[in-house]
């Protein structure tokens, strides 16, 4: 039975791990580039063919793949020569890669092959190389493992389960090697460290189990290399190429399918008489005779020499102007006189007759407007191209090619010219190079706009940018548009416009106010709430429009403050609630429940088209006998030019007491409204409270 042969190791491409790198950059995955690179070694044994990717690492992990997988199995040719035939006869040419790799492992095969007949170590020390050693320790190892008992170096046979693990681990360093031996693998094996991974022979292919492998129909698959005129015949392994047809009389077929030349005359198998020589020819022989004839005669089949006649045999064997006449072995020449008719002329050789050009300068046979052609012993007058023969005045006249093509020559404007005519174009075109047709010319390229410029058909048109308007001068300068002039520009900023190139921007007064988030509205500053403002410890600051009032107020007599002030919107408040001394009989009896100081800031109204709602005080009404309990609001002072008034409603129980703005106030304005809410109990007042309003009423243009 024939034994597998020990795969080739070959060392890993550290230039393809320095790739890995780049796998993240990379369309594919370089797993899928290496495969590849396989496939390509092993279907077309060529890595020269193009790749389609246009990733650069791709590209060079294929290469590399691939001079790898071929390099593999170049090298395990070289391994199945030593193993089947114990020589390394390459049939491809010694200077091919191919030939190089097989040749390298078939002898490092050899040598370690040699060293286990030797009974020497498998451990090759010379500097041969990485490849070769592990081809050479494979070899030796095999040839090893192929007799059932080994020969100890004492020349006694040994028992090898009496080795120690130890002793065999110093003998044999890859004793753990899976794929010792072959391993589970019917041709090649690699043992990786976490799998054993089995591959074919190169004319075999690895079957579904992994192990097992089967001959490759290189004739079917089509990776033959076989020519045309040659059939493939598959072999085992491989294939042989066998020619179609015959070589033909004359020629051989030699090992390589070629068809080589048979030399008659070396092999002695001409039929050549004594008196004649051999000479050999691509497919055939000639006899020649041996005696030569004279100069001017030729030897027939029978040696005889014949007269050969010059005049029939040889080409240009007298000047121009002679004639051949044959002698016996030469010729003769003899001159001839030719006589030339009219048109024509003797050269001036003399030998003969030559035509007469009678339109050649200075001569015009035609005259002015004519076109004069010769021919052959004559010649002929013709208008010229843009002329027509007018047969009146016997004269060629002028066409006008653009009155009789009308429309057809010129796609825009024709003007006629004499013999020819010439197109023009309209403005905003240009003469295309075939002279007739007219295309667009692109304004644009030259810049005409002062910002932005379109192409249309024929001409062009200038369009400005966001807060910019074309001129009506000149169509193309861009001029800045003031929105703060607008109609409505009034309408744009809140309190003022600025204008500025291209747009505009809002602003607000210098105090007391910022800018809103959509930059038009102005927002007032709450200088009590950011701490800007200025008021002493005793002081309570209350926020109007574009400032703050810094007030003190003071509870009365036998009140105290109820607590800090409250921030309400647009509104602040200091209540004082009646606080009286024991035995206080004035205190106690005095209607007056509680005193508040409130402060409110309203803005001045532009448009007063009706009374505006300020104040609501809001007060519970009891449980008791309808028409027995009321409660009373009353402006008591401070309501100058009658600006204010106060009605009363009830609303979801309560009594609520409205402070109207019901006159417009022009300017900054400060009125101090003392207020007085009054319970009545059977026209009895039962208790009320002082209430007194600051309104500070400003400028307020948002």
């Amino acid at each position: 039975m024939e034994r597998p042969a020990p795969r080739p190791l070959l060392p890993l491409l550290a230039g393809l791990w320095l790739l890995a790198a780049a796998a993240a950059r990379a369309d594919v995955p370089l797993e899928a580039c290496c495969a590849d690179g396989h496939r390509t070694a092993t279907q077309h044994r060529d890595c020269s063919l193009p790749y389609a990717s246009e990733s650069q690492e791709c590209r060079m992990v294929r290469e590399q793949c691939c001079h790898s997988q071929l390099e593999e199995l170049h090298c395990a040719t070289g391994i199945n020569l030593a193993n089947e035939q114990d020589g390394c006869v390459v049939p491809a040419a010694n200077g091919s890669l191919e030939a190089v790799f097989v040749k390298r492992c078939c002898h490092c095969c050899l040598l370690g092959r040699a060293a286990q007949a030797q009974g020497q170590s498998c451990e090759y020390n010379l500097m041969v190389g990485y490849q070769c050693g592990l081809v050479f320790r494979a070899c030796c190892v095999k040839g090893q493992e192929a007799p059932d008992v080994a020969p100890a170096d004492n020349g006694h046979l040994q028992d090898p389960a009496k080795l120690t693990e130890a002793e065999e681990e110093q003998e044999d360093p890859y004793l753990n090697d899976r794929c010792r031996g072959g391993g589970p693998c019917k041709q090649q094996c690699r043992d990786t460290g976490e799998e054993v991974v089995c591959s074919c022979f190169v004319g075999y292919q690895l079957l579904a189990d992994g192990v097992s492998c089967e001959d490759v129909n290189e004739c079917i698959t089509g990776t033959h290399s076989c020519r045309l005129g040659e059939s493939c015949v598959n072999t085992v392994g491989s294939f042989r190429c066998q020619r179609d047809s015959s070589c033909g009389t004359g020629y051989e077929l030699t090992e390589d399918n070629d068809c080589k030349d048979i030399d008659e005359c070396e092999s002695g198998i001409h039929n050549c008489l004594p008196d004649f020589i051999c000479q050999n020819t691509l497919g055939s022989f000639r006899c020649r005779p041996k005696l030569q004839c004279k100069s001017g005669f030729i030897q027939d089949a029978l040696g005889n020499c014949i007269d050969i006649n010059e005049c029939l045999s040889l080409s240009s064997t007298c000047p121009l102007g002679h004639t051949c006449i044959n002698t016996e072995g030469s010729y003769a020449c003899q001159k001839n006189v030719p006589n030339c008719g009219r048109g024509y002329h003797l050269n001036e050789e003399g030998t003969r007759c030559v035509d007469v050009d009678e339109c050649s300068p200075p001569s015009e046979p035609c005259g002015p407007g004519h076109l004069c052609v010769n021919s052959p012993g004559s010649f002929r007058c013709e208008c010229k191209a843009g002329f027509y023969f007018d047969g009146i005045s016997r004269t060629c006249v002028d066409i006008n090619e653009c009155r009789r093509y009308s429309g057809r020559l010129c796609s825009h404007k024709c003007e006629n010219t004499l013999g020819s005519f010439h197109c023009s174009c309209s403005a905003g075109f240009r003469l295309a190079p075939d002279g007739r047709s007219c295309e667009d010319v692109n304004e644009c390229s030259s810049s005409p706009c002062s910002q932005e410029c379109a192409n249309v058909y024929g001409s062009f048109q200038c369009y400005c940018r966001r807060g910019f308007q074309l001129s009506d001068a000149d169509g193309a300068t861009c001029e800045d548009i003031d929105e703060c002039a607008l109609p409505t520009g009034g309408h744009i900023c809140s309190y003022r416009c600025i204008n500025f190139p291209g747009s505009f921007q809002c602003s607000c007064p210098p105090t007391g106010y910022r800018l809103a988030p959509n930059g038009r509205n102005c927002q007032d500053i709450d200088e009590c709430v950011t701490g800007i403002h200025n008021c002493s410890i005793n002081e309570t600051c209350f926020n109007i429009q574009g400032s703050f009032r810094c007030l003190a107020f003071e509870c009365p007599e036998n009140y105290r403050r109820s607590a800090d002030t409250l921030r309400r919107e647009r509104t602040d408040t200091v209540r004082c609630f009646k606080s009286c001394r024991p035995r206080d009989l004035r205190c106690l009896q005095d209607p007056v429940h509680t005193v508040s100081h409130t402060v409110v800031s309203l803005p001045t109204f532009r448009e007063f088209a009706r009374p505006e709602e300020i104040i609501f005080l809001h007060a519970v009404m009891p449980v008791l006998p309808d028409n027995h309990a009321d409660f009373v609001f009353e402006i008591t002072e401070g309501n100058l030019r009658d600006s204010f008034d106060i009605i009363k409603r009830h609303v979801d129980g309560m009594v609520v007491g409205v402070v109207r703005q019901v006159r417009p106030v022009v300017g900054p304005f400060h009125a101090v409204l003392k207020l007085e809410m009054k319970y009545v109990v059977s026209g009895v007042v039962s208790q009320r409270s002082i209430i007194n309003v600051h309104i500070f009423i400003s400028e307020y243009w948002f």
